[in-house]
């Protein structure tokens, strides 16, 4: 039974695990616009919205939609990607929040 569970901890330590980058929502925009992660790697972005409103970030390349409460913090974990640009946007303010990650 114990080699069960060190074998499931093992196996789903590759999902918790992840790299950490820092997205700012500010004026309506993502800060930094482009993002740049390598292929094959899971990563969370810790998303920070500075505005007062909320903003969605939503991807339909990544398959990921997350609102972001006004002055809150919130975690959206994508990949692993493989080689390409990814877009995303803010749903409720898509004229001016737009970006892009890049898997290399």
């Amino acid at each position: 039974m114990r080699s069960l569970l060190v074998l499931a901890l093992l196996v789903a330590l590759p999902v918790l695990a992840a790299d950490d980058i820092a997205l700012t929502i500010e004026n309506h925009k993502f800060s930094p616009s482009r993002i740049e992660i390598p292929t094959g790697r899971k990563v969370r972005l810790m998303i920070e919205n500075k505005d007062a409103a909320a903003e969605e970030f939503d991807s339909s390349d990544l398959r990921v939609e997350k609102v972001i409460p006004g002055k809150a913090k919130a975690p959206v974990f994508v990949g692993p990607l493989k080689p390409g640009e990814y877009k995303f946007m803010g749903e409720f303010n898509p004229a001016t929040a737009q970006g892009v990650i890049v898997a290399k």
